[in-house]
């Protein structure tokens, strides 16, 4: 896989948030309304990446700093956001690559803790998460009242 850094706008990223919000509102019954503006994967804050396999758009993710979070005695949080591997790209690898890639990315921008929110309904997200060191932390943001959200962090 051939992962880009893009504008959240770009129209690869766009086609695949698409996509992502179809599944969420098919397992969660709506898309996810957690407020993002796309100049929060804007350089030193955030990053947004595209994965591609023959120069088709596969795989996305981001994260943005989160100066309200800490965990584990780290303060500079950055938060993965819109991680998603679309599903004929699934149980390759992909997501877990995505996943490096988000943490390297965010550990070289100067974030000591990566931290994320998933929720009930995404089994394999939370299989995947717990496999890479993550463990569960306070929740926060714009679903931290939902029992259906759990919230994972893990030191960088």
């Amino acid at each position: 896989m051939e992962v880009r850094r893009v504008a959240f706008t770009h129209q690869d990223a766009q086609k695949l948030v698409a996509e992502v919000q179809a599944e969420y509102t098919l397992r969660y019954g709506g898309p996810d309304e957690t407020p993002l503006d796309p100049t929060m994967f804007d350089a030193p804050a955030g990053a947004f990446f595209v994965g591609y396999l023959a120069g088709l758009p596969v795989a996305m993710g981001g994260w943005r700093m989160r100066p309200d979070v800490t965990a584990f005695g780290r303060t500079v949080a950055a938060e993965i956001k819109r991680m998603y591997v679309a599903p004929p790209a699934r149980r390759a690898g992909l997501a877990r690559r995505m996943l490096d890639h988000l943490e390297a990315t965010a550990r070289n921008a100067g974030a000591d803790l990566m931290v994320l929110e998933t929720g009930i309904e995404q089994p394999e997200a939370i299989a995947l998460y717990e496999s890479s060191g993550y463990a569960p932390v306070p929740g926060f943001g714009h679903y931290a009242w939902s029992p259906k959200s759990r919230y994972y962090g893990r030191p960088l």
